[in-house]
């Protein structure tokens, strides 16, 4: 089976730069980006100079993508755009919209293919081996191979060559004289080898050897004796070109000249000799400089002006009456130089505009104007004085510099200590190139004014302590030179490349040169000095690399001190891999934590999906033992350390290498720069001490040869999980395992950092404890010593110590080894098969490595769960084995299973919350010290594992729970076998793939008991959405995210939640109760909210589950289910009413006027949404209370048509609903006052508004009862919102309206009501209550913008206009002119009885003042009662606060947010194209922190409501039905 495709996301956020963020890529993948939460509903523009196909890149060219939308519609949860990457490099994008171009942005980069061999195979990055070698220690060409043979037979398949230019007279590999000519010292007298000669070598390593080379590049600098930079001086920084540089040049010569007069014993008579020894000359030079140097070249000159021309000028202005003219000085009175740009002394000035602002004579006299020159002059030479300062400050650091650099180079005890001060080895190095004959001070000086000589004063490269990388030291701006911060290379020149090519063609077209022969012969480079490399000259180079070779392998190695600039240069240059150092360790402990750190997934990761989020990494390492440039380990460790530090770098799961002398044990640094010998050729039977040749006998060359396989082998193989333990100070512990055969190599060394001749260390080592079975010793290997003679420095080739040597077996069983004691095999528990090492021979030095697979019978149950998964993913397919032995219900796939599941069968097996589970005696799954999940099903794990998974957190409690014990996995499956039928087989299934899980090691638990339960969970997801609407089919993940709302609300309890239905009704579930042991029905009820109204009396409300109906059931495609609570609800009807709190019906609670509206509008919402919807008019509906007074009746005594039901209802309001409360009191609210429990229910005659309640009572969805007595609100509602509510005047006109429709299609018998006024009978026509609501609707709700409106009563009242009010008729008129949300409702459900003017400007309104990031603001936060912090635990003596008593004035609630932007888009499309596309965007943005909330909420639903601005609220239901399904229609009208 083949692997699924590779697909990472990356999410655009505005305003995000991510230039500095790492993200690596591979060949194949598919790059997608999508718009996170602050982009959707905009229109995004997203660029990117990633090629098309079939064009080449160029870094410039930017193309558009396009953005593909797999649904099509509703939102932007799914819509990407995306690449297919197939070409290596370094990629930029970015997007912008509106006018901004750019709003964020960031570079990704792709790995190259490397490939090797006759066949061409692929060698992955992490097999890298990588050797160096100097290039100028191989010798004449025709010796390479006998010298390059030394890393084929110790088992590198790369080379690191130094550069293989011709070198500059210093002899440094790394200064080139010229970048395009092969050295000629690799050609013996009469031959002229050429770069082809070269190839040829390369080509044939790579095809025989199987063997790839890379080499430096140098951009930085090029040899001071280089011919072309004598012909092109402008390809360097000089004093014409560089004039800021000329007085650090004076400063150079003035010190070469102390050198000359030191050296020639001038300055012997004051203390300083040519052979500088003590402290006490050191501050005698000190004296040279201050005394002698600074006050000769008066270097502040260069700074100052020459004060008198300047006063006369001056005065020359004031005299001839010259005014300043301001412009041109903003104003901004301060005084200051302004430097000569050309650096000549006394060339600097001042802004005379300026002087004229801030020097201002008293009068035109000349005594005036005499003063104020002489003001002029003193501050002149105050600013003279402040840049003497300056210099001053820049001379100190000179000499300290200096000195500091005189002291390391001649009196440290760990520098080269050069000896006696002479031209060849002077004071300090000259920072700048004298291609003139000696002279004097006095003589040179005068030559920098000479253009056709100062061209040839070339300034110097070299490299700044602690400086910004990305600032270039030889610009305008920087003070190196003359502060003498360098640590100066004075073999090389400083190249000068400018912004681009057109800045010095010749330099541009050079390097391209060079560039273009390297990648054409050698598979790759390492960027010398990068961070000192111009980044664009670096970028332009790697271009030019990259078209003449696709897959360039791009190495460096950074010194930026922090991994957020190295990012820099790797995103920007596409740097493969990043050089790194084991000697960067000062202990075995660090050195163990670098393994760690670069490369490989934690032992027993989690499959991660093909699908998944692209996140930043660290750059790929080169993990090297030791770099050419650095110290010898054998000087700072000691030779003994060398074989266990080479181990454990070669456990690391990344590319891997070493330097040649490493391994032979050269107990010196090979130097870049003096070493001249060669290195030893291969010879198999060379002998320990025979000079010139090495073989495997030579130093760790047979340890390292194992090695090199060893690691090559891991990675091919794909052992890309890696475990470090630090056994004891000396003793590190790699194991590197293959997550899909679960065989894992662990390699065990013991370091020797001190030499063990003279540190006395343990004869003991720890047993250790390694779980499964070994299967071998794949090698053990230990350094000892031998009698080969002393070392001695040979004088024609790089030798090694000849007196160690490594004693090494490989593939040998564990009785044959001679560093293990014994090994005994210790049993944890049933699965966990322990091996216990003891040692006896592993001493400092040594290496031993096993490799360990399961036990034979986990290996096989590992194999056949492994088979089993196969059905969910085919990455299974590897380490696979069948299964011959299944048990039964294994044969079935489990997609099967699942869809014979109901949608009540999928509540049980995905969700309920704790509540829902107690009703059944059991209850959600709990993890000792950290916490319960939040669903009983498959969703309460997965949401937990959903956090785990992408970090690969295996120390989570939830893992350890898992590895501890199989009580977490037996709860999933006992849950569901318990309940039997269909759920109890998808039970007996997980019960039998668990069954192969206990018994494999505890340390494997956590990943594949993840992969069940993922597979098992897709498989459900599946199966449920194919229950669902083509809405829900076809839709977003947001569309579909918010669906599984519908199954999270809606299931069966222990306890019918409904009363039951007419038995005359079809198609109504049934089931047998285990309680009763009778038939009885079983439909599926809703759940107001998770977790506090989910079970018991207090799961089902009439309004809530009439708010939400319509988008759980009806948009959602559950239509049976939908019908049966319609008409469960209207069995209940009593007085007219529909039941708040339902309590089964029979403990029913009829306390609000807006429930039988929300259900009127859903059977109307059910009718035009379903096939056939008004059949539901016709089915037989079983009355519990036949009439108010009556007890509740068994179903079907008393069966009527829902329409009878319907009509009834609004004949009750029409008549007048008058009555108390059944059972009133404390008994059935505790906070109550009496008054309260009078429920009235009109229509107002007049108007056609239904109204009704009172001060003491709350009938709408704004229903907070007062509850605190030291607050004095117990017993008054919060919000009563008597009178009209507007939505409810609303929903009433939408009934009233849809009876009319109704009844003229001839589907509903009545076109009036009959009502009794006064003992005579009276009938109201449907048509005529329409008829009045629709007239009096603007007239009594809108607040109109004009102050003197003949429909306003109580304009005192009004302190916002253009809005509609919340009621009509409070007891407390001013509530009716409170700004809320609830007009927006009314607009959705009766949108005829809006103005669209009026309706728009009032949405504007609200969506200004009442728009959170999730809700909507409850009040008007301009009003004094105002407060969106809800809690309800707080009783303090705060009438507006205490005991919650602002639920719903000011916190957020997010149901009414659904029908805001419902509203918004119907009136949006009446305004026309534009105003529609911009709602669109709104409409979008606002639903975006849904998605993120839904996405990342364990509960996977969302809030009741939030704090303002969106803060959590602690007493919010945590997921809430109406919530869900409002916002779930907002998408469906989309």
């Amino acid at each position: 089976m083949s692997q699924s495709k590779q697909i990472r996301v990356l999410v655009l956020n505005d305003m995000e730069k991510l230039e500095r963020t790492l993200f690596r890529l591979e060949q194949g993948f598919e790059l997608q980006f999508r718009l996170g939460p602050t982009l959707q509903g905009k229109v995004i523009h997203v660029h990117t100079n990633y090629p098309a196909s079939g064009e080449r890149f160029d870094r410039h060219r930017f193309r558009t993508l396009k953005w593909v939308n797999p649904t099509g519609r509703e939102d932007d949860s799914d819509k990407f755009c995306s690449l297919s990457l197939q070409i290596a490099g370094s990629y930029q994008y970015y997007f912008g919209h509106g006018g901004e171009e750019r709003t964020g942005g960031g570079y990704i980069v792709v790995d190259p293919l490397l490939r090797v061999g006759a066949d061409n195979h692929v060698l992955p990055l992490d097999c890298i081996s990588i050797q160096t070698y100097l290039a100028k220690c191989l010798g004449p060409l025709d010796e390479w191979l006998d010298r390059l043979r030394v890393a084929k037979e110790s088992g590198y398949n790369m080379i690191h060559f130094t550069p293989l230019q011709t070198l500059g007279e210093s002899r440094s590999c790394y200064s080139l004289a010229d970048q395009l000519e092969v050295n000629p010292d690799f050609s013996p007298p009469g031959q002229s080898y050429t770069w082809t000669d070269v190839g040829n070598i390369v080509e044939k390593m790579k095809k025989e050897w199987d063997m790839l080379c890379i080499t430096d590049v140098v951009y930085n600098h090029t040899a001071a004796n280089s011919i072309w930079i004598k012909k092109h001086p402008e390809c360097g920084y000089n004093l014409l070109n560089s004039l800021h540089l000329r007085p650090a040049w004076v400063l150079d010569r003035a010190l070469w000249h102390v050198t000359c007069d030191i050296a020639d014993g001038k300055y012997a008579e004051r203390g300083v000799p040519a052979l500088i020894k003590t402290e006490q000359q050191l501050n005698a030079i000190r004296g040279i400089f201050w005394q002698d140097i600074f006050p000769k070249i008066k270097l502040w000159e260069f700074f100052q002006v020459k004060v008198e021309p300047i006063v006369e000028k001056f005065r020359t202005l004031l005299q001839s009456g010259a005014k300043t003219d301001s412009k041109k000085t903003d104003g901004k009175k301060q005084l200051k130089i302004l430097q000569d740009l050309q650096y000549r002394r006394y060339g600097s000035t001042v802004d005379m505009n300026t002087a004229l602002e801030v020097f201002v004579p008293n009068g035109n006299s000349p005594g005036a104007i005499e003063d104020c020159c002489n003001s002029f002059r003193k501050r002149l030479e105050e600013l003279n004085g402040e840049q003497y300062k300056e210099i001053n400050y820049h001379q100190e650091q000179a000499t300290n510099c200096c000195l500091g650099t005189v002291s390391y180079e001649r009196l440290a005890g760990h520098g080269p200590k050069l000896g006696p001060v002479t031209r060849k080895h002077p004071l300090v190095t000259r920072y700048f190139t004298f291609p003139f004959k000696e002279s004097t001070l006095e003589q040179d000086l005068p030559l920098m004014d000479q253009p056709d000589k100062a061209c040839h004063f070339l300034a110097h490269n070299g490299w700044v302590m602690g400086d910004d990388p990305l600032k270039n030291f030889a610009e305008p701006g920087s003070n190196v030179y003359i502060r003498r911060e360098l640590i100066c290379w004075g073999d090389s020149v400083k190249l000068r490349y400018g912004n681009g090519p057109e800045d010095c063609p010749y330099l541009w077209a050079h390097m391209q040169k060079y560039t273009e022969i390297t990648a054409k012969y050698f598979a790759g480079v390492r960027l010398d000095n990068c961070h000192s490399t111009p980044l664009h000259v670096a970028e332009f180079m790697l271009d030019v690399a990259r078209t003449i070779r696709p897959d360039l392998y791009v190495v460096a190695e950074l010194f930026t001190g922090s991994e957020e600039l190295d990012n820099v240069f790797v995103t920007r240059l596409g740097i493969t891999s990043l050089i790194r150092e084991a000697m960067s360790a000062g202990d075995s402990h660090e050195e163990g934590r670098l393994v760690y750190r670069y490369g490989g997934e934690p032992v027993g990761a989690f499959l991660q999906p093909s699908l998944r989020p692209l996140v930043p990494s660290i750059a790929h390492a080169m993990f090297l033992d030791v770099t050419h440039d650095n110290e010898c380990p054998i000087q700072i460790r000691s030779a003994f350390d060398s074989l266990p530090s080479s181990a454990i770098v070669s456990m690391a799961c990344c590319a891997t290498g070493s330097t040649r002398g490493y391994d032979e044990l050269v107990p010196h640094q090979i130097s870049v720069v003096t070493e001249e010998r060669f290195y030893q050729k291969w010879n198999p039977q060379a002998k320990p001490s025979s000079p010139g040749a090495v073989s495997l006998e030579s130093g760790i060359l047979a340890g390292k040869l194992a090695l090199n396989r060893l690691h090559q082998e891991l990675a091919a193989k794909g052992f890309n999980q890696v475990y470090v333990d630090q056994v004891d100070e000396d003793v590190v512990a790699v194991t590197r395992h293959c997550p899909s055969s679960h065989q894992s190599v662990v390699a065990v060394c013991r370091t020797a950092f001190k030499n063990p001749k003279h540190h006395k260390y343990s004869d003991e080592v720890p047993p250790m404890f390694i779980p499964g079975k070994i299967e071998e010793v794949v090698l053990e290997a230990r350094t000892v010593e031998r009698d080969a003679g002393p070392y001695k420095n040979d004088e024609k080739s790089i030798n090694g110590l000849p007196g160690l040597t490594v004693e090494i077996k490989e593939h040998i069983q564990l009785k044959d080894s001679g560093v293990v004691k014994q090994a005994g095999v210790t049993s944890r528990g049933r699965s966990e098969f322990v091996q216990e090492i003891a040692f006896e021979r592993l001493t400092p030095g040594s290496v031993i490595a096993f490799r360990v697979s399961l036990d034979p019978k986990a290996q096989e149950l590992v194999g056949i769960l492994r088979n089993h998964l196969i059905q969910f993913n085919p990455h299974y397919a590897a380490g696979s084995m069948p299964d011959t032995n299944a048990p039964e219900i294994l044969k079935t796939p489990l997609r099967q299973m699942v869809e014979k599941l109901t949608m009540a069968d999928m509540n049980v097996l995905l969700f309920r919350c704790d509540s829902e589970e107690k009703e059944d005696g059991g209850g959600c799954y709990s993890i000792p010290g950290w916490t319960a999940l939040k669903y009983a099903g498959l969703q309460g794990i997965l949401s937990v594992m959903g956090d785990v998974r992408p970090k690969n957190d295996l120390g989570h409690p939830f893992c350890d729970n898992l590895r501890q014990g199989d009580w977490m996995i037996d709860y999933v499956s006992n849950r569901l076998v318990s309940r039997g039928g269909t759920l109890g087989e998808v039970g007996q299934w997980f019960q039998a793939m668990f069954g192969y899980l206990k018994h494999i090691p505890r340390y494997l638990i956590p990943c594949y008991f993840d992969a069940i339960l993922v597979g098992a969970y897709t498989t459900a997801l599946d199966a449920t959405f194919k229950l669902m609407s083509s809405f829900v089919q076809e839709g977003s993940t947001f569309v579909q995210l918010l669906a599984l709302g519908s199954v999270q609300m809606c299931g069966v309890g222990r306890f019918p939640a409904l009363p039951p239905l007419s038995p005359a009704l079809s198609d109504v579930p049934y089931r047998f109760s285990n309680i009763t042991g009778q038939r009885e029905q079983c439909c599926v009820s809703m759940a107001a909210g998770l977790p506090h109204f989910s079970a018991g009396i207090f799961r089902c409300w009439g309004r809530d589950t009439f708010i939400a109906l319509r988008g759980l059931l009806l948009v959602t495609g559950r239509h049976p289910e939908a019908r049966n609570i319609i008409l469960s609800f209207a069995g209940t009807l009593r007085h007219g009413l529909i039941p708040n709190l339902l309590g089964e019906g029979v403990s029913a609670r009829y306390n609000c006027r807006d429930a039988v509206w929300w259900w009127l509008q859903c059977v109307q919402d059910y009718c035009s949404i379903v096939p056939n919807g008004t059949d539901i008019l016709q089915c037989p509906v079983s009355r519990m209370y036949p009439t108010d007074d009556s007890q509740p009746q068994a179903p079907g005594t008393v069966d009527q048509p829902l329409y009878d039901v319907i009509h009834e209802a609004l004949e009750c309001h029409m008549q007048g609903i008058e009555f108390r409360e059944r059972n009133a009191g404390p008994q059935i609210d505790r906070n109550m006052r009496d008054e309260g429990f009078n429920i009235v229910a009109k229509v107002n005659p007049d108007t056609g508004f239904v109204y009704g309640g009172n001060r003491f009572n709350c009938g709408t969805w704004m229903d907070k009862m007062g509850e605190s007595e030291s607050a004095r609100n117990k017993g008054i509602p919060a919000t009563p919102r008597d009178g009209s509510a507007v939505e409810i005047v609303a929903l009433c006109k939408s009934a009233v309206r849809w009876v009319l429709e109704l009844h003229r299609k001839g589907l509903f018998p009545y076109s009036s009501i009959n009502i009794h006024r006064n003992d005579t009978k009276l009938s109201v026509s449907y048509e005529e209550w329409d008829r009045k609501l629709q007239n009096s609707f603007e007239k009594m709700f809108y607040v109109s913008q004009d102050p003197n409106d003949p429909n306003e009563k109580n304009p005192e009242l009004v302190h916002k206009r253009g809005i509609y009010k919340d009621s009509c008729g409070a007891s407390s008129p001013w509530c009716d002119y409170q700004l809320r949300p609830n007009f927006t409702i009314a607009m959705v459900v009766a949108p005829e009885l809006f103005t669209v003017e009026r309706a728009w400007e009032a949405l504007n309104i609200a969506e200004k003042k009442l728009l959170g990031p999730l809700g909507m603001k409850t009040l008007d936060p301009d009003d004094m009662v105002y407060c969106g912090v809800y809690d309800n635990s707080l009783d303090n003596d705060n009438y507006n606060l205490a005991k919650g008593f602002n639920y719903h004035q000011g916190p957020e609630w997010l149901w009414p947010v659904g029908y805001f932007l419902r509203a918004k888009l119907y009136f949006a499309k009446k305004l026309g194209k534009e105003t529609y596309e911009k709602t669109v965007f709104l409409v979008k943005n606002v639903l975006s922190h849904h998605y993120v909330h839904l996405e990342r909420s364990p509960w996977k639903g969302l809030p009741e409501l939030t704090n303002e601005n969106g803060q959590y609220c602690s007493f919010s239901c945590e997921t809430q039905a109406w919530s869900i399904a409002t916002v779930l229609e907002v998408l469906y009208d989309l």
